[in-house]
């Protein structure tokens, strides 16, 4: 049984590494994915699709460093702690939470401190809160 908990918990943990995206593709763009699996260029669609990506971010890095410099965001992993929420209301001001990555708010923090202590939320990739947080933020959401 302990087994099969530390299992679950690493699945968890692999789950909150990534975000599942849906695409739709031609036929033949599909059937061209699935010869370059089959000829063992990819080890599977998703291999491929993500190489894909990474080149082409890749590609254009120049670019969104750029636009990461010019819209102020934070870059990868930001976590907001209850301690810093409650700082930011002790002090009189309000948090703009600016991300490229992953914005993630404590379990410990309720819908009423986020909302005293979060002016804005602007998430270009994953914001990982509450539902309650969420809804009670959902006007600053952008």
């Amino acid at each position: 049984m302990e087994k099969m908990a530390g299992k679950a918990q690493e699945q968890r943990s692999k789950q909150g590494d990534s975000e599942k995206i849906t695409i739709n593709l031609g036929h033949v763009d599909l059937g061209q994915v699935d010869l370059m699996v089959q000829e063992g260029f990819y080890s599977n669609r998703t291999d491929f699709i993500r190489t894909a990506i990474r080149n082409q971010l890749q590609r254009h890095s120049e670019v969104l460093q750029k636009s990461v410099t010019r819209q102020g965001l934070d870059l990868g992993l930001r976590h907001y702690t209850r301690a810093e929420l409650q700082a930011a209301v002790d002090a009189g001001t309000k948090l703009h939470i600016h991300v490229l990555g992953l914005a993630s708010i404590a379990p410990d923090v309720g819908p009423e401190l986020a909302s005293a202590a979060i002016a804005s939320v602007v998430v270009l990739g994953t914001l990982s809160a509450s539902p309650e947080v969420k809804a009670a933020l959902a006007d600053r959401i952008h």
